[in-house]
């Protein structure tokens, strides 16, 4: 497990979403979990500076997400899958592995569908591992690993999506979820 300490996290109810991105949010088609693999390869491209998943990440993922653990948010366009996220959830915690992007704003889109998804109660958070200046642009911020470990066991016990009925966020010309 890696654990960074701080840790980067971002409340769903805290994502800001500025003008910009949300024009670039009417570009793109969301789907969830419909090509898991793709995200997954799109994300662990080898060309990517400091990669790091290899093939037991890969497999590791890939059972996870067949599970019922795992999932992907996709961004999609005429061209094809355009970017996306993966990483599990666990009740009111989605705990973010990895996310890429193909085309601009895409994997900044997956993020806001993701954080849509919740409903914004105070007992949920996606884990971004870091907390990196474009991260905190959105909303991230940096918790020290006591805080984090101390939340843990009230996320994993709240709400989280319906994962099974997730399938579509929003695409083009469709408001909400």
């Amino acid at each position: 497990w890696w654990s960074p300490n701080p840790r980067g996290v971002l409340r769903p109810c805290d994502l800001v979403v500025h003008r910009s991105l949300q024009r670039s949010r009417r570009r793109y088609e969301l789907r969830i979990d419909t090509n898991f693999e793709g995200v997954v390869a799109g994300c662990s491209n080898p060309d990517r500076p400091r990669g790091w998943i290899d093939s037991r990440i890969v497999t590791a993922y890939t059972e996870l997400y067949r599970l019922g653990w795992a999932h992907s948010i996709e961004t999609w366009d005429e061209k094809g899958l355009a970017g996306g996220l993966y990483g599990v959830a666990v009740g009111g915690l989605f705990a973010g592995e990895s996310m890429f992007h193909r085309r601009i704003d895409a994997s900044k889109v997956a993020l806001v569908a993701l954080a849509n998804l919740y409903d914004g109660q105070e007992d949920q958070l996606i884990d971004v591992q870091w907390c990196t200046d474009h991260l905190a642009g959105l909303g991230a911020i940096r918790m020290d690993r006591h805080r984090y470990l101390h939340l843990l066991p009230s996320l994993l016990a709240a709400n989280g999506p319906d994962w099974t009925n997730a399938y579509r966020v929003e695409g083009q010309g469709t408001e909400g979820h």
